[in-house]
């Protein structure tokens, strides 16, 4: 089976990560969504929290696995035995730094390829501080956020 891994915060998931999760599918037979923990990035949610949500977001999909980890993404996709890495791009600005990092990536391990899938232009603009934005101000996210997050935002604003 080829599988790729989905690195990211998803602090929070939103449907343009799901749209990315969801063509991926079309194109690896399984697709690992590991939630990155920085302890030096403050994130919104924990960890279980941004899990928790990723599952009730994507119990509609077959083929997925979700994950966490922490270190460097090297290490966890050589432990995950797994050789591709993919990333989500919205924008020029998006592919320049996505870009740089697997090219760092290539160097450290050449056998770890990224594919990059571009996010469908209903979501160019979306992310997940824009939608933490809109809900901390009483604004409506759910065009932006599957169900789920959108109730956890609602907890988290009340």
């Amino acid at each position: 089976m080829k599988a790729a891994i989905y690195p990211g915060s998803f602090d929070p998931i939103t449907k343009g990560h799901i749209d990315v999760i969801e063509r991926a599918l079309k194109i690896f037979d399984r697709v690992i969504i590991a939630v990155g923990e920085n302890l030096e990035k403050k994130s919104f949610f924990t960890t279980k929290e941004k899990i928790w949500m990723i599952r009730e977001s994507t119990g509609h999909l077959k083929n997925i696995e979700i994950d966490s980890f922490s270190g460097l993404l090297l290490g966890y996709v050589k432990k995950k035995k797994c050789n591709v890495i993919l990333r989500g791009l919205r924008a020029v600005s998006d592919f320049e730094f996505e870009f740089q990092r697997a090219l760092m990536n290539r160097k450290l391990d050449g056998d770890i390829e990224t594919v990059f899938i571009m996010t469908k232009e209903d979501y160019v603009f979306l992310n997940s501080g824009i939608v933490k934005e809109i809900a901390q101000f009483k604004g409506n996210v759910s065009q932006f956020v599957p169900e789920a997050v959108a109730k956890k935002l609602k907890e988290k604003f009340p």
